[in-house]
């Protein structure tokens, strides 16, 4: 998408990917979501706690309507990704799958709180680099962030079976 969506649009598209993610995870048994090997070491579990990670991000930044998180935003990709993964990697399944479902909820309760024009104006986001556009952050750590992770899920998935 190279055009900011509306709020609305924006969260249609969240809702549909996240279905589409949640079916998915459904699919597995329970027991094979610690399995590694989905993804490098990482297990599903992993994956979706660190999907997690990235949507609780986006309800910080979408609740202080402002460029807040955490410090490892500072960190080139490879890095970070490594640090969320040694935060969440001993977090119990249970837990992963009931945090994930809530900070979706929250998100998408969050959504509505945003207007169109802010999804297009960083300035609505105090702290945020002037040439970022809001929505493609918050598109990048939702509905994509899912589409960046089924393709590895699904082919470890084939590769079970």
């Amino acid at each position: 998408m190279e055009q900011s969506p509306t709020v609305q649009e924006l969260i249609g598209m969240v809702k549909r990917e996240r279905a589409t993610w949640e079916a998915l995870i459904e699919q597995i048994e329970q027991e094979r979501l610690t399995q590694p090997g989905v993804a490098g070491q990482w297990s599903v579990k992993d994956l979706i706690a660190h999907i997690t990670w990235h949507e609780r991000e986006m309800v910080g930044l979408v609740n202080a309507h402002a460029m807040v998180g955490s410090e490892l935003w500072n960190l080139p990709t490879d890095e970070r990704n490594a640090a969320i993964y040694d935060e969440i990697r001993k977090q119990p399944l249970k837990q992963v799958l009931e945090e994930s479902t809530q900070v979706s909820q929250h998100l998408l309760e969050l959504l509505p709180s945003l207007t169109d024009q802010d999804l297009t104006n960083p300035e609505s986001f105090p702290g945020m680099p002037p040439d970022w556009q809001p929505w493609m952050i918050i598109v990048q750590n939702t509905y994509e962030h899912y589409q960046d992770h089924i393709p590895d899920i699904e082919r470890w998935i084939s590769e079970g079976d």
